[in-house]
């Protein structure tokens, strides 16, 4: 059908981004043709817009199939529900959570920031030997559906939740203060950074709790020719925060639009 772009899967839902001069019938019509071909999928949702602000949320349009935005998604050995409006999640991740907990280390401490419903908390924490897993987010609903996947894969005794501003967590962790009632390390082996495409770094909160040794996966947006400019910003905020650090690895984590893509920069604390 030349009126549709490709098309995510998560779970029982099919996202779609349809052309502008796509028709209702055309979109029905398109929208029963992946139910038919598919049958986990029981939902057929358009993508109307993009994903907007610190919290991450789109906004979907009802096309066919089953009336509902509740997701439930499978990946790396974890299941996840979710409401694909009010939360950010995104499959195509998947395998860069799988990459990261396999670098996690056997008894090690990790902070996950913009956690969302907990996929890399919860990935790392069940495909790895980390001793626990701190997940941070903002957004109330978000954090609601992470506590649910937290029970739901069983990892409550690994994954610990910070909700709430990482500026204001990190402020409260570096005065030694508890949050939600649990004592926090006042820095981490490794701290994962998934970060939205907002203008503040947030790295100035990742030094604040790092140490000599500490790895940080930072994720950012540029493009395909600018990964310098991310490096670059990367080390001048380390040399303000007093830290020294390594280039360990630059990646790209996926294209998000011609010519544009999401950068993951692995670095050490040393």
């Amino acid at each position: 059908m030349k009126s549709t772009r490709a098309y995510d899967i998560l779970g029982n839902i099919a996202l779609v981004k349809f052309d502008r001069k796509a028709s209702a019938i055309a979109k029905k019509k398109f929208a029963r043709r992946i139910m038919s071909e598919n049958k986990t999928i029981k939902t057929v949702l358009e993508k109307t817009g993009k994903f907007k602000g610190r919290l991450r949320k789109q906004e979907t349009k009802y096309v066919a199939g089953e009336k509902t935005k509740e997701v439930l998604y499978h990946e790396n050995g974890c299941a996840f529900r979710f409401n694909i409006d009010k939360t950010y999640f995104s499959p195509r991740l998947s395998n860069e959570r799988k990459e990261i907990a396999s670098m996690i280390k056997k008894e090690s401490e990790v902070l996950v920031m913009f956690a969302g419903v907990g996929p890399y908390s919860i990935v790392i924490a069940k495909n790895s030997k980390a001793k626990r897993v701190d997940s941070n987010e903002i957004n109330r609903e978000a954090n609601e559906y992470a506590e649910l996947n937290i029970g739901l894969n069983k990892v409550k005794n690994k994954v610990i939740m910070l909700n709430g501003n990482i500026q204001n967590v990190a402020t409260k962790v570096k005065r030694g203060l508890k949050i939600n009632n649990e004592k926090v390390p006042s820095n981490f082996d490794y701290i994962v950074m998934p970060r939205p495409r907002l203008k503040d770094s947030f790295l100035k909160e990742a030094f604040s709790l790092s140490k000599k040794g500490t790895i940080v996966f930072y994720y950012d947006f540029c493009g395909d020719e600018e990964k310098k400019i991310i490096t670059d910003k990367i080390q001048k905020e380390a040399a303000t925060a007093k830290k020294k650090i390594k280039i360990l690895r630059t990646k790209t984590a996926g294209e998000i639009a011609p010519h544009k893509i999401r950068i993951r920069v692995d670095f050490k604390v040393v």
